[in-house]
C-alpha cells in the first residue's frame, strides 16, 4: 500500500514539474515522416465516397464494403507447365468458371430456342454505333481460371514449380480473364499488348496457343522487370527465345509511328488509379501528395494510349480498352472521347461491341454494373468479391 501511495505521489510531481516548464523547451508531439497526417489510403477513400457515391448511387455501400474487404483470386492454370493441379483445385472446392456449365447452358439454350443467327453474332454494336453485327467470341477452351465458390473466401496455396521449373498456376483476379476473353483471339492472329505489365493479360493470351505473334509492351522498367520474371516463370525458356513473342519498351502513345495497321487484336489495358489498392495501400499509391499532377492527367493519357491501340490494329481488326477502377471520367467517357477523335483526327470509324451477352456467360460468378453507356464493368461484392474491372470492345472499320 505504501509502496501504490509513493507511486501516485511521484507522479502528481512529475505532474506538476510539466506544468512548472517554460513552453519553449516543451516537446511537442509531431507526425513521423512515416506516419503522415493524411495517408494516401484515407485521401482515395474520401475521393471514391464523393465521386463514387454520385456515379453509383445505390450500389456504392455494398461496393465500398467490398472493396475495403479482402479480394478473391482466381488461378489461371499454365497449360506449359506439367503439374497435374486440375484434380486438386477442384477437390479444393475449386470449378473453372470459363467452362462451367452456366455459361454452356447459356449458349445451348440460345441454339436451342431457334436464335442461331443472333447468337452467331454475340458481339454486336450499341445502339449509336448503327445496326451491323460484329463476329461471334469463340472462348478459348485453353483457357481455364479457377475461383472458389460464391461467398468462399479461401485463399490459394502458392504453386509449385514443375520438373522443368514452371509453375501449375498463376494468382489474379479472376475478373481480369474477362478483357482476354472478350479480345477473341482466334488461330494465327498477331497480337498487341499495349501495356503489358506485370504480365497476367499476356500470359492469359498465351494460354490460348492459338496467338501467331504476341508484342507485350511497357514503358516502365520496373514494370518490365516483373513481367519478365512472370513470362519465365511460367513460359518455357525455348517459347520465350522463339519468334512469336517479342516484349519492347516503348512510349505506348506514341505507338502509331513504330507499327500503323498491323495487328489482329490488341488490348489497352492502360493505367489507371487502380481503386482496389489505393484503398488498402499507402506505398506507390497514386493517391500520395506529390503523385496529384500525375493523377490528374491520367484520362489525357489513357486516352492516348487508346488513340494509339487504335491505329494499330488493322481495318477489321478489334481492340479491347480494360481498366480496374470504377471510374466513369476513366472508362466510358475516355472511351467516347477516342471514337470521336479517331473518326475527326484519323478517318478511322469503330463499332462498339455489346459485352451484354459474355457477362449473361459469367453472371453467376461476377457482380455485373448495370445500364453502362459503353462497355461492361465488374463490380466489387461482398459474395463474389473480384474487380472492379472496366472493359469496352471498339472494331476498326477502316
Amino acid at each position: 500500500m505504501a509502496l501504490f501511495l509513493d507511486t501516485r505521489f511521484l507522479l502528481r510531481k512529475l505532474k506538476d514539474l510539466r506544468c512548472l516548464t517554460p513552453k519553449r523547451t516543451r516537446v511537442k508531439d509531431k507526425w513521423a515522416a512515416t506516419r503522415p497526417k493524411y495517408p494516401p489510403t484515407r485521401l482515395a477513400l474520401h475521393y471514391f465516397d464523393t465521386t463514387y457515391k454520385v456515379q453509383l448511387g445505390q450500389l456504392w455501400p455494398s461496393v465500398r464494403v467490398a472493396m475495403l474487404s479482402e479480394k478473391k483470386y482466381g488461378a489461371l492454370l499454365n497449360n506449359f507447365s506439367q503439374s497435374d493441379v486440375l484434380l486438386d483445385l477442384q477437390a479444393q472446392g475449386c470449378r473453372d468458371f470459363i467452362t462451367t456449365r452456366d455459361a454452356q447452358t447459356y449458349m445451348e439454350q440460345n441454339l436451342e430456342v431457334g436464335t442461331v443467327e443472333e447468337s452467331s453474332h454475340v458481339f454486336m454494336t450499341k445502339s449509336d454505333a448503327g445496326d451491323q453485327q460484329l463476329s461471334s467470341p469463340q472462348l478459348s477452351t485453353n483457357i481455364k481460371c479457377l475461383v472458389f465458390p460464391r461467398g468462399d473466401v479461401t485463399r490459394f496455396k502458392p504453386a509449385r514449380p514443375d520438373i522443368h521449373g514452371l509453375l501449375g498456376y498463376y494468382l489474379m483476379d479472376a475478373a481480369s480473364v474477362l478483357p482476354c476473353l472478350a479480345l477473341d483471339v482466334q488461330d494465327g492472329h498477331t497480337v498487341l499488348d499495349l501495356c503489358g505489365a506485370p504480365g497476367g493479360k499476356a500470359l492469359t493470351l498465351l494460354q490460348t496457343q492459338s496467338i501467331r505473334f504476341l508484342c507485350v509492351n511497357d514503358i516502365s522498367a520496373s514494370r518490365r522487370l516483373r513481367l519478365k520474371k512472370v513470362l519465365h516463370s511460367y513460359i518455357p525458356k525455348q517459347f520465350l527465345k522463339g519468334g512469336n513473342l517479342r516484349i519492347t519498351s516503348f512510349d505506348g502513345t506514341t505507338w502509331e509511328e513504330i507499327e500503323s495497321k498491323s495487328f489482329d487484336r490488341v488490348l489497352v489495358d492502360v493505367p489507371c488509379t487502380t481503386d482496389r489498392h489505393s484503398l488498402m495501400e499507402d506505398d506507390n499509391n497514386i493517391f500520395s501528395k506529390n503523385r496529384v499532377s500525375e493523377r490528374r492527367r491520367l484520362p489525357q493519357l489513357q486516352l492516348a494510349l487508346l488513340l494509339a491501340g487504335i491505329q494499330a490494329a488493322c481495318p477489321g481488326g478489334e481492340i479491347v480498352y480494360s481498366t480496374c477502377t470504377l471510374s466513369q471520367s476513366q472508362n466510358q467517357s475516355v472511351v467516347e472521347q477516342a471514337i470521336y477523335q479517331a473518326r475527326e483526327d484519323y478517318s478511322i470509324r469503330l463499332e462498339v461491341a455489346d459485352l451484354r451477352p459474355l457477362t449473361q456467360m459469367f453472371r453467376n460468378t461476377f457482380h455485373f454494373a448495370p445500364d453502362l453507356s459503353l462497355g461492361e464493368m465488374v463490380i466489387p461484392h461482398l459474395a463474389a468479391n473480384f474487380g472492379p474491372i472496366y472493359m469496352c470492345k471498339l472494331k476498326r472499320l477502316a
